[in-house]
């Protein structure tokens, strides 16, 4: 099976980032006693999505750019691109083990959030990437491997028996019987638990960084005051 690598268009990641810049959501509720952070991870991913939507607003408000989902023209859409991505040469840049290169801008309006959040986007923007490719990594180390090469042969010629014309996209459920029979799930499953594994181990040291960055953001984030009320006659996000 081919590695997939998430790729999105600016406009995509425009879209995607309106859709968090424009719905409420409070970082923290407004209730008496100390702030705690979350313990489930989907909370936590949550409490992060909220404060950096918090910094972005602040960001965009500086350079006098609003966000909104509404329609803009052509030269406003430009302007919400610079501001939330940043401009000129991509500074933030990482090389995977796959050799896949990951760039980024260092002077929009998201770099700064995760500034702000993180303590060090350019150190952030490393570790994230390489956290969150570790799985990626694996799948490329056991592509070769004898046994899943074995397997792989066999998945083709049970979709593609010969004699018969081999299709150019098989049929979903017949790709999913072959994989079953031809051991080709179990073998991709098994190998792939054996190489992540190793490959946490060779990522220990940005693993360990990964972790205490978050964990700070976590901490900035639940002490972040709640939101200020709009202002009589103005319309909510």
């Amino acid at each position: 099976m081919p590695l997939v690598t998430a790729s999105f268009t600016r406009r995509a990641l425009l879209a995607a980032s309106l859709a968090l810049l424009t719905g409420c959501a409070s970082v923290r509720p407004d209730v008496p006693g100390p702030p705690a952070v979350p313990t489930a991870r989907t909370e936590q991913d949550a409490l992060l999505r909220a404060a950096e939507r918090r910094f972005v607003d602040d960001c965009l408000a500086d350079r006098g750019v609003r966000a909104t989902a509404e329609p803009r023209a052509p030269a406003e859409d430009r302007a919400l691109q610079a501001a939330l991505f940043g401009t000129g040469p991509r500074e933030l840049s990482v090389t995977l083990a796959t050799g896949a290169v990951v760039t980024a801008h260092s002077d929009g309006c998201l770099a700064t959030a995760r500034d702000r959040l993180y303590g060090d986007q350019h150190r952030w923007f490393r570790v994230q990437v390489v956290v969150d490719n570790l799985r990626a990594e694996a799948q490329a180390r056991y592509r070769d491997d004898p046994a899943h090469r074995a397997a792989l042969a066999r998945w083709t010629a049970c979709v593609a028996p010969p004699g018969r014309p081999r299709p150019e996209r098989p049929d979903p459920g017949d790709a999913a019987r072959c994989s079953r029979e031809s051991g080709l799930d179990e073998t991709r499953t098994r190998l792939e638990r054996a190489e992540l594994a190793e490959v946490r181990a060779l990522h220990h040291d940005e693993l360990i960084t990964y972790r205490q960055l978050r964990d700070r953001a976590l901490l900035r984030a639940v002490q972040l005051p709640a939101p200020t009320p709009p202002e009589k006659g103005n319309v909510p996000s």
